[in-house]
């Protein structure tokens, strides 16, 4: 694993291993940059650093996550699988009840002993300081990023907040409008970690202090991201996937910590009660979200490295940079859901479901109606509640892979037996549902249909080539001339 220090340290890491474009051409951050990023966005391209921001003197790093490489080398491995035992590890534990149990435990304590914040009392990310009436948003390059965006948005910001009666640390990505030089939407949904704060809070009628960092290390980024027990402090997460502590320095005007290489800090609160109007927001859908009510963020204190980077994301119809954000989670967090649910194979949820639309998942079925059980039970699991189509499919389908699970979905299901809805919370950004936050979801059965659910028939075999022929086709292949012959023709 690799610990970067900073966001400039993995951008260094970038360019030198061919991942990073720089754009000396002037452009604004109104529309311009958004531009340029999502085509390359949608070229599969690099990480883009623009140098020469029109009205600004800060550079603007984008798709620095965009990509399954670049998301391995956010957090320092090679192969997000491997990372995932790990993570499990981590957020699974068992208490040992035998002496080899024991023994196997002791080098995981070790490596979790070296993971929790360590405190700093100076840092990078307060070289430069602005209060009160010296805060100015508009400093910032913030991105204007779509023709009918209700403004600039900051949309990699790490929002951390403390629960009002516990204390215990949120951090959390959450977009935030800019409305004016010292205030911003705060994009609480529904379900979100900081809304739950939030709550609180107003139910108590108090204030609840915000800190916002900006760019700090990428490991921290992707901690805001993932999809949490609401337990787990998503910087000792970061401390665990960096294999180091992360560096926590005091807010200078609320009683929170932030991380101390990040590149801006924004300190402040969130009103009881108030609420403004934000949006629209060209969202990662696909679609502008519609314009509603969320609390209002009062920056108190804006802090700064003198080498400042401004870091954002654009999102908008996929394939986008934060699809690769959500492959990760989705890899890193499958063997925890595997241990609720270990009949499961794999699953996949592709860019072009946004995350919480689709989900084609393989299982090793064991008895009738094995697929709705395992439908309703990914339901019952975290975020996992949003997904609008589960497609269960049986073990040996490849579900990685588009065109078998199409493929198999259709020809393996009659629509009426295999299909069923339920109603639940559904994401709010979901504009299709009837009512906002609630409404219907899809499962699809396309695993082999057994006797037991009702099919009488008898289910065909997958059309195969007899091994000998495709052995003997492999060692003629390159004196048949076919691949010269199409390359050929590129």
């Amino acid at each position: 694993m690799i610990a970067y220090r900073d966001l400039q340290a993995f951008v260094a890491r970038l360019e030198k291993e061919g991942e990073l474009l720089r754009i000396k051409e002037p452009l604004s951050p109104r529309l311009e940059i958004p531009e340029v990023t999502d085509r390359v966005c949608k070229l599969y391209g690099p990480a883009l650093l623009f140098e020469n921001v029109s009205g600004y003197d800060m550079p603007v790093l984008t798709n620095a996550f965009g990509s399954y490489r670049r998301m391995g080398l956010a957090l320092g491995v090679d192969s997000l699988d491997e990372l995932a035992q790990d993570v499990l590890q981590f957020l699974e534990i068992e208490a040992p009840d035998s002496i080899i149990k024991k023994l196997n435990l002791i080098p995981k304590l070790k490596r979790l002993a070296n993971i929790f914040p360590k405190y700093v009392k100076e840092a990078p990310c307060q070289e430069i300081i602005y209060k009160n009436k010296e805060v100015d948003l508009f400093r910032l390059p913030v991105l204007h990023c779509w023709p009918q965006d209700g403004g600039p948005f900051i949309t990699l910001p790490v929002v951390i907040t403390k629960h009002p009666l516990t204390g215990i640390r949120n951090a959390g990505m959450y977009r935030m409008q800019v409305f004016d030089r010292n205030t911003t939407g705060m994009h609480w949904h529904l379900h979100k970690g900081g809304a739950q704060h939030f709550r609180v809070a107003e139910q108590l009628g108090k204030r609840l202090p915000v800190a916002v960092a900006i760019g700090p290390d990428p490991a921290v980024t992707y901690a805001a991201t993932a999809p949490l027990p609401d337990d787990v402090d998503e910087m000792l997460f970061a401390g665990f996937l960096r294999g180091k502590p992360v560096e926590l320095v005091k807010c200078l005007t609320v009683d929170l910590e932030v991380p101390a290489n990040s590149q801006i800090v924004l300190e402040g609160y969130v009103e009881p009660g108030e609420r403004r109007l934000e949006g629209p927001f060209g969202d990662h859908t696909g679609y502008y979200s519609l314009p509603d009510y969320y609390p209002v963020f009062h920056v108190t204190c804006m802090t700064m490295r003198k080498d400042a980077i401004y870091p954002a994301t654009i999102v908008g119809k996929p394939p986008q940079e934060d699809c690769y954000l959500a492959k990760a989670t989705e890899r890193l967090f499958l063997p925890l859901i595997r241990k609720t649910l270990p009949e499961i194979v794999d699953i996949n949820l592709p860019l072009e479901g946004v995350f919480h639309n689709l989900a084609f998942v393989s299982i090793d079925k064991r008895y009738p109606g094995h697929a709705r059980k395992v439908a309703c039970a990914l339901w019952g699991l975290g975020q996992m509640m949003f997904c609008k189509i589960i497609v269960i499919f049986d073990k040996e389908v490849n579900v990685q892979d588009l065109s078998e699970c199409l493929w198999r979905l259709g020809n393996n299901i009659d629509p009426e037996r295999d299909i069923f809805f339920v109603k639940g919370p559904v994401d709010a950004l979901d504009h299709a549902s009837p009512l906002p936050y609630y409404g219907s979801k899809m499962a699809i059965d396309a695993t082999r249909k057994w006797p037991e659910e009702g099919f009488e028939r008898d289910w065909p075999d997958v059309i195969k080539m007899e091994p000998e022929v495709k052995e003997k086709i492999d060692r003629l292949w390159q004196r048949l001339g076919i691949d010269n012959f199409l390359r050929g023709r590129r």
